[in-house]
């Protein structure tokens, strides 16, 4: 007699369910486990911030993006502009933001499993002592996937490390943006302060050489000796000599701005001559906190922070036990280059490894991570200290160097009437050679002076734009 053995639809799918809680059950729990990871300690560092400047501050209009246009030069402008395009400088800081984008998401690809398939075929003969040859074939196709649970979210913040370097990066992006543009300023007004100084040069040659001429004149009418024409051919010589250095100055100067253009120096040049037409701008300098937030260097010091927090606990995570899953699935066949009539194969495999000895490696690591963020504290305390010294100098120089080319443009009328009336006075006979001598030498020192303490105030401009940040404003600032 037959017997039929007969299943309910309730107790035949009761035995999978069964197997796939008892899977999905570590599963669960691992990922409650990742859920109460430790968070990570982020280190907020003190650093004390005055009230109010030392230094008294002019009442002017915040920083524009474009703060270089305050000083009311288009070719300035234009040149920055190139600048900010075609900078290898700044091309080579862009290429950093990039690879830590990708970085960010290869740190992010870890979060995920990784899944791979495999496929092969063989043929092996073999020959046995004393027999013929055997053959056989084989073909399989495997798909694999591998996964690690985060268990105490070392993955993660191993994420959010690449994600505070990112934002770093994007910051040093913004500085290099801000180095490239007061360097080409610093450039354009060397050059035409080696201008300024090389009209100045040479219109003190023309005076030397018309003095020349007069005494000239008075030693072959036998009225001077042949000493005063000696000591004012020796001025002619000496003022001839300066006009050289400066010319070097400006090629020199005009090869710089053009390497921070991107362009080669060779038949490069600028138009202005002077500084007549170029303003010098009153820069508002704002209270000292805001230089937290409109410095892109000190934000850059906050994103390595949260960087360094997220390595020390990685660090740390690190020392606990790592869990991974495995599984597989394969097709199988005893035929080269066909899958015809396959076996089949799973399989899925958990892992737990915790690491016993390896020579103190791990716990060393720690202690170097958190030693590292230590010392970026301090970094970052000592660019606030040094961020504070910048502003105070620049605003100190400002005053100053106004204060001093308002006198020395009283010196350089006063020497300018000096000279004349020496002249004067040499021609009449009623002062010797000496006294023109000197009035000479003032009014070409007091002339170079000028000049430049005009470009001191100009640098001092720009040193106090670069030290307040450019206008920039962090994005957490609003």
């Amino acid at each position: 007699m037959a017997t039929h053995e007969t299943t309910s639809p309730r107790s035949g799918t009761a035995a999978p369910a069964k197997r796939a809680a008892r899977w999905c059950a570590p599963l669960l729990a691992a990922a409650l486990l990742a859920a109460c990871a430790a968070p990570i300690d982020h280190t907020a560092p003190e650093v004390p911030l005055p009230a109010a400047w030392s230094e008294p501050a002019p009442r002017a209009a915040q920083l524009d993006a474009e703060w270089w246009r305050d000083f009311q030069s288009d070719e300035l402008a234009s040149l920055v502009n190139q600048a900010l395009a075609a900078s290898p400088t700044l091309a080579i800081a862009a290429e950093r933001v990039r690879q830590a984008e990708l970085a960010v998401r290869n740190a992010g690809a870890s979060l995920f499993p990784t899944v791979s398939l495999n496929g092969s075929t063989a043929q092996r003969r073999n020959s046995p002592a004393g027999g013929g040859w055997t053959v056989g074939d084989s073909s399989g196709i495997t798909l694999g996937a591998s996964y690690e649970v985060d268990l105490w979210g070392r993955l993660d913040v191993g994420v959010q490390s690449s994600q505070a370097s990112l934002a770093a990066n994007r910051f040093d992006f913004q500085t290099a943006r801000l180095t490239l543009a007061t360097g080409v300023a610093n450039a354009y007004f060397q050059v035409i302060a080696a201008r300024t100084r090389l009209a100045i040069a040479r219109s003190n040659l023309e005076i030397a050489e018309r003095v020349f001429n007069i005494v000239e004149i008075r030693h072959r009418n036998g009225v001077v000796s042949d000493l005063d024409l000696s000591r004012q051919r020796t001025t002619v010589l000496s003022q001839r000599a300066t006009i050289q250095p400066l010319e070097v100055q400006e090629r020199q100067a005009l090869g710089a701005l053009a390497i921070l253009l991107g362009r080669i120096p060779q038949g490069f040049g600028v138009a202005t001559q002077d500084f007549e037409r170029i303003a010098i701008p009153a820069v508002a300098p704002g209270l000292p906190s805001d230089l937290l937030v409109r410095r892109p260097d000190l934000a850059s010091g906050e994103a390595q922070l949260a960087a360094a927090d997220a390595n020390v606990a990685a660090a740390r995570a690190a020392l606990l036990p790592s869990i991974s899953l495995s599984g597989s699935a394969g097709l199988a066949s005893t035929a080269l280059l066909s899958l015809a009539n396959p076996a089949y194969s799973l399989g899925l495999t958990g892992s737990i490894a915790q690491t016993l000895f390896d020579g103190g490696r791990l716990r060393n690591q720690v202690t170097l991570t958190e030693s590292q963020r230590r010392q970026l504290v301090e970094t970052y305390r000592g660019a606030v200290l040094t961020a504070l010294k910048e502003v105070e100098d620049a605003l100190s120089n400002i005053d100053r160097n106004r204060n001093s080319e308002a006198a020395q443009t009283e010196i350089r009328d006063e020497a300018q009437r000096t000279l004349r009336l020496s002249e004067l006075r040499y021609r009449e006979g009623a002062d010797d050679i000496t006294t023109v001598l000197d009035a000479q030498r003032t009014l070409f020192a007091a002339q170079d002076t000028l000049a430049q303490l005009r470009l001191a105030r100009l640098t001092s401009a720009l040193d106090l734009f670069k030290a307040l940040g450019g206008g920039w404003r962090s994005p957490a600032a609003g």
